[in-house]
């Protein structure tokens, strides 16, 4: 697609702005039959989608669960299956970490293990990003024979490891299992090299791993590490290129500005509640065409599996939708990078909900932003990275194709 689409882009003033309600998709409670799109009272959501073209977005492919890397990829018009991304890199960028060409980045986790080693939570608590930055203080006294560790806090339960080889390119590899198995009552997992190349790099892992196991044991509740998404620094297209659009993206989370970044969006800073997103939106919105706007709390209160909390965090949501509206922007796409299902407490597979409002959407006969509603759009099952030649298009900012 991105081919594709390079070759019409034209230079037009429309202003687009895509906000991304992370982890927005999710599945009935069994109670009322209802999921938190149709038990939350979102009438500003509801008023848009009638103007709107809406539909399902599809992110990675049919049973396939997509993290919030490639979720947020498909959004940006990148094929997930042909670019793939590490969650570590955009971790390290999302804290301008200074990640070298080499160096092998892995998200880390801080959690909680029995006493028998089993995992009883996998985010300890989410605990205050303060007492994480302690605890990876204790983590970046480990010292290994050949090899350098940067440990650098993130954000609440989330950290950074980073792999460095002492003056030698090419001596690490990303291409490492995960030491998260992802469910409670279970170990964590033992990292192991996916090609031969990775095996010292698999060693320097697990034997950080045994020294953060002991440098913790102390700690409650947050005795233990989990790490995944191992990858080096690629290279991708770069999105204001290839659309030609000066494209700012605004996210309180460090690794959604990490994945901006990589994209090659400048990336405004800002404070950590939507509220203060919106104001840095206002404050921006004359220099750039283009603002890739992020919401957390519907995923936090998804994996928490804390339904209402879900639904609240969709109202919340829905009450800031006239403050975006009364920028005017020419193109609005709301979606998701994700579904997180409260009955999961879990990324889910399932296909989520996007609305797509301009002057030119042609809007269709749904009037409620909720999976069954908008599964009878005019935009039908689209797979991510086919949105933004749509949101383009609307943005009057493509030609046609061919004679």
């Amino acid at each position: 697609m991105l081919e594709l689409i390079a070759p019409l882009v034209v230079q037009n003033t429309t202003k687009i702005v895509a906000l991304s309600l992370d982890g927005l998709g999710g599945l009935p409670r069994p109670e009322t039959g209802r999921s938190e799109l149709e038990t939350a009272r979102l009438p500003n959501l509801s008023a848009l989608a009638a103007e709107s073209a809406c539909g399902l977005i599809r992110h990675v492919a049919p049973g396939i669960t997509p993290g919030s890397g490639p979720g947020h990829l498909g959004l940006f018009g990148y094929d997930p299956l042909r670019y793939q991304v590490g969650r570590g890199v955009l971790e390290a960028l999302g804290i301008e970490f200074d990640l070298r060409p080499g160096d092998v980045a892995a998200r880390g986790n801080f959690c909680t293990v029995d006493a028998s080693g089993r995992i009883t939570d996998r985010r300890a608590g989410r605990i205050p990003t303060e007492v994480s930055v302690r605890l990876t203080e204790r983590l970046r006294g480990i010292r290994l024979p050949g090899v350098e560790l940067f440990v650098e806090p993130v954000k609440e339960h989330r950290f950074v490891l980073v792999l460095r080889a002492r003056g030698r390119r090419g001596v690490l590899s990303g291409r490492l299992s995960e030491s998260d198995p992802q469910a409670l009552g279970r170990a964590p997992l033992p990292v192991k090299a996916l090609e031969p190349k990775a095996t010292a790099t698999a060693r320097w892992v697990n034997a950080f791993v045994a020294h953060a196991r002991r440098r913790l044991a102390d700690i409650a509740p947050a005795n233990m590490v989990l790490l995944r998404g191992f990858d080096q620094l690629p290279k991708l297209p770069r999105f204001p290129e290839v659309f030609g659009l000066r494209a700012a993206a605004i996210a309180a989370y460090p690794m959604y500005r990490g994945l901006a970044k990589l994209v090659g969006m400048e990336v405004l800073k800002t404070g950590g509640t939507f509220g203060e997103e919106l104001a840095t939106l206002r404050e921006h919105w004359d220099a750039y065409d283009f603002f890739f706007l992020h919401y957390k709390d519907t995923d936090k209160a998804g994996e928490d599996g804390n339904f209402d909390a879900k639904v609240a965090a969709l109202e919340r949501l829905d009450a800031s939708v006239p403050d975006i509206r009364a920028l005017k922007p020419d193109v609005l796409v709301i979606t998701g990078d994700h579904a997180t299902p409260s009955v999961l407490a879990a990324h889910g597979w399932q296909p989520v909900p996007v609305l797509l409002w301009s002057r030119y959407c042609g809007a269709d006969p749904v009037t409620a932003f909720t999976e069954r509603a908008c599964a009878a759009g005019s935009l039908g099952i689209l797979p991510s990275h086919h949105l933004m030649p749509l949101v383009m298009a609307n943005a009057l900012r493509l030609t046609k194709f061919g004679a």
